[in-house]
């Protein structure tokens, strides 16, 4: 009998990565599950699908937790890599402590890397298996009072467009999902529930990971959620980056939803 197909998803104990975990289970993948947070409500919902899930806690911004994560996979082949795992920061950038924004880079970018080299190599040298990794449309928008986050998923989006094409007629493929957004636990881990954006209507993060999901299977390089999202995404790419930092400001400064 062959072996059941393997998904490897992070960031998996909430949020869009759960749900994306969850697409992959109803499609019949075996799970490897990764996030630097308990599965107290990610747990129960896996139990729904008739696959095998394997879970692993893991600080994804570090060296030691990425290898964790590898160990855990040993010389199994991965079908799906979903790189979802990322961390937002609010506040201006000179009163955030180095180990707190470097934790931002480590998790969305040195993190990212060293999980998905290895995995993609090993793709591309049996000639299939796809990748999706969660980029954000803040990496097209200046980011006041959210620097290192939207720098670092500028670095993200910018990567996963590159690494496609440098990869492309391999058989793998690579997806940059970009959601705007999310009612997730993202704004309140990155201390701006008292922000505008914090406290307006977001997006469900089921219905983001249908959209990441189908444009994964179909090898689109980059699917952004939602017409709104795809507005921001358009006038910023017109407007000079001091523009979009000023339009930024009054959505992500703190005390901004106060007002």
């Amino acid at each position: 009998m062959s072996q059941p197909k393997l998904a490897v998803v992070t960031g998996a104990s909430s949020g869009i990565g759960l749900e994306l975990a969850k697409l992959a289970a109803e499609d019949g993948f075996d799970l490897i599950v990764a996030a630097d947070t308990p599965f107290v409500e990610a747990g129960p919902a896996f139990e729904d699908f008739d696959v095998g899930v394997e879970q692993i806690e893991a600080d994804l911004s570090s060296q030691q937790g990425v290898q964790q994560l590898l160990d855990m996979i040993g010389d199994r082949q991965v079908d799906v890599l979903v790189a979802n795992a990322g961390h937002g920061l609010g506040h201006g950038f000179l009163d955030q402590a180095p180990d707190e924004w470097q934790h931002v880079i480590n998790t969305n970018i040195t993190g990212t890397l060293l999980l998905i080299q290895p995995i993609v190599q090993r793709m591309v040298e049996r000639g299939e298996g796809k990748v999706l990794i969660t980029g954000s449309i803040a990496g097209h928008i200046a980011g006041t009072f959210q620097a290192v986050y939207n720098g670092s998923k500028a670095f993200v989006d910018s990567f996963a467009a590159a690494l496609n094409e440098e990869i492309k007629g391999s058989g793998v493929t690579i997806t940059c999902l970009k959601p705007g957004a999310t009612d997730t636990n993202f704004f309140h881990r990155a201390e701006m529930d008292d922000t505008k954006v914090g406290q307006a209507k977001k997006d469900d993060p089921a219905d983001v990971a249908k959209v990441g999901w189908k444009a994964m299977k179909s090898g689109e390089p980059a699917v952004i959620y939602g017409l709104k999202n795809k507005m921001q995404v358009a006038v910023s790419e017109v407007l000079p980056d001091a523009q979009t930092a000023k339009i930024h400001r009054k959505q992500a400064e703190p005390g901004s939803g106060l007002d």
